[in-house]
């Protein structure tokens, strides 16, 4: 899968999360930006897994920050 293509998945499953109706770009920040709280990022962490297939460790989840660092992320982690 393309980093495209992860990206296009990705926009998919975080829309439920979504509810201020926030536009989705690579600087799009999961804590300031979207107002996800830990519960908020655990279940989008879960979705994400399940849908590529992947673990993303709690370490790899406190470096990431933005929408752009979690797509390349989970393109690289698809990847290994």
């Amino acid at each position: 899968m393309t980093e495209a293509e992860v990206d296009e998945s990705i926009r998919g499953l975080i829309a439920p999360f979504n509810k201020k109706g926030v536009a989705i770009t690579d600087a799009t920040t999961f804590a300031k930006d979207l107002e996800f709280d830990s519960l908020t990022v655990m279940d989008f962490v879960a979705e994400i897994e399940d849908e590529f297939d992947i673990i993303i460790s709690m370490n790899q989840q406190a470096e990431i920050e933005s929408y752009g660092q979690l797509v390349t992320a989970v393109h690289k982690l698809q990847d290994s």
